[in-house]
């Protein structure tokens, strides 16, 4: 029991790592963002299909249910966008630092889905993070659109983890998922098609490292991703997975300033803002979990 225990931990740390991952290939592939998330999420569908093939996964569902995969499908589409975006108006480091600040919008983005009040520490997890954002801003002001791109990548994030966190409950991942990539590919073909010109010869003439890189993107960082965080939750509370998913970050910008030195070496005021930043979403998940133990604890007196 221990042991499996121990192989579910560092399984997750492994998912966590990939995650941090997905930023390094945002930066390798040379195509723009929009195709780019357009091939992610018709591989990792096809991908998720033949697992849901090879499973005998149902992918019944009522048309209501349908509608809202679809609608989150859209939502992780554009965040997608806007992160690769925000690598390439800026770099991984800044792209990585303002997806942090996704835990500072759930906190409110979640109290007004469930209709619960926002607690009080969530008000000043917040202000620390609009300082770290700030300090981050004041020193890197040349990277202003990849921080505008960055925060805006965040927000869509928040909103759909916590879209995602209603469905998850009657669902299943693996077809959540799969409708979500059908859906973001629908509608990245649209927006191409009646606002970029259409696709031409030169949007599938990709070079071989791309297609590669494109590949792995698909299935470790995006299919298998999503199959292995829903396995390591069925022995891991999710409290843990939601901290260790709040060191991505920190694994994405290690990795960048190993690979990319040059790039990636940034002004002091924006390791200030960071931690500034990561430190406020590691205390929210750990003051999230004290007052699930106090709430627990009531209930069973």
């Amino acid at each position: 029991m221990q042991n499996a225990k121990l192989k579910n931990y560092l399984h997750l740390h492994i998912l966590v790592f990939i995650a941090g991952f997905t930023a390094i290939l945002g930066e390798l592939i040379t195509i723009g963002s929009i195709p780019l998330v357009w091939y992610r999420m018709l591989m990792a569908g096809l991908l998720m299909f033949l697992y849901i093939k090879f499973k005998k996964v149902k992918l019944k569902i009522d048309k209501r249910t349908m509608l809202k995969f679809l609608a989150a499908g859209v939502i992780v589409s554009l965040h997608w966008i806007t992160f690769f975006e925000a690598i390439k108006q800026s770099n991984i480091s800044i792209a990585l630092a303002m997806f942090s600040t996704g835990a500072f919008f759930a906190s409110f983005i979640e109290p007004f889905l469930y209709k619960r009040r926002i607690v009080w520490y969530e008000i000043i997890l917040g202000v620390i993070v609009v300082l770290g954002v700030f300090l981050i801003t004041h020193g890197e002001l040349r990277y202003i659109n990849g921080i505008i791109l960055g925060v805006v990548s965040a927000l869509l994030s928040s909103l759909f983890a916590v879209i995602n966190g209603t469905f998850i409950r009657k669902y299943s991942a693996t077809v959540i998922s799969f409708y979500e990539f059908v859906s973001g590919v629908a509608f990245l073909t649209l927006f191409i098609l009646l606002f970029k010109g259409g696709f031409d010869i030169k949007f599938f003439t990709l070079s071989a490292s791309d297609w590669v890189f494109l590949f792995l993107l698909a299935s470790v960082c995006t299919a298998y991703a999503f199959i292995g965080v829903v396995k390591v939750m069925k022995f891991i509370s999710p409290y843990t997975v939601v901290l260790s998913y709040n060191l991505e970050p920190v694994y994405g910008i290690a990795l960048a300033l190993l690979l990319f030195p040059e790039t990636e070496t940034m002004e002091p005021q924006f390791y200030y803002g960071a931690c500034l930043v990561l430190l406020s979403v590691m205390m929210d998940a750990v003051l999230k979990n004290v007052n699930s133990y106090r709430a627990r604890k009531r209930k069973t007196h």
